[in-house]
């Protein structure tokens, strides 16, 4: 299945998170990228497909229970480099400038990176899904400095609007040691 669109929806529950996943499947012609639990205690379910399909299962899913949604997205045109950076099959030959977003969100995460890298020519290294960091989430995203600095501002902006912002932080010239432990 072609994904013009994803979606996707954080819950506090785990069995409403899987509840919601099945509401979502049978809502609309949309493919489960995947449905799981995560740190702490939470669950996510992410969907694509066309965006009319996509828009209105992201909807049964937060209808069935809104009390249980922590942060739910639907984006239209998905960047091309986001789902491989979700999945870690990034495969970066040339790591310049980096920066590094981190949210309280996996939802406000995979925004961010999507508005990092339609801001500016940067590429996402890595992202971590809440998975052992209590929750959190990060984008480790490369390019050269003016326009990781562009996207991280794009991104991060996103993030926080949302309230999900932890911290972003720049580093210009990354030494090849932090490089090797990132990939």
């Amino acid at each position: 299945m072609s994904h013009h669109a994803i979606g996707l929806v954080e819950f506090t529950s785990i069995a409403q998170g899987i509840a919601a996943a099945d509401a979502m499947a049978k809502t609309a012609n949309v493919e489960i990228l995947f449905a799981k639990s995560i740190c702490p205690g939470k669950y996510i379910v992410m969907i694509g497909g066309d965006v009319a399909a996509v828009n209105q299962s992201v909807g049964a899913g937060t209808d069935l229970c809104p009390d249980v949604v922590v942060d739910s997205f639907v984006i239209p045109n998905i960047h091309p480099s986001v789902l491989p950076a979700i999945s870690g099959g990034t495969n970066i030959e040339n790591v310049r400038a980096i920066s590094v977003i981190e949210t309280y969100s996996v939802a406000a995460t995979i925004e961010a990176t999507d508005a990092a890298v339609k801001a500016a020519s940067v590429e996402p290294i890595r992202m971590h899904l809440a998975f052992g960091i209590g929750g959190k989430s990060y984008v480790v995203l490369t390019g050269e400095v003016a326009d990781v600095n562009a996207a991280t501002e794009a991104g991060s902006k996103i993030a926080s609007d949302k309230g999900f912002l932890v911290s972003r932080v720049v580093i210009p010239r990354p030494s090849k040691q932090l490089i090797d432990q990132l990939l």
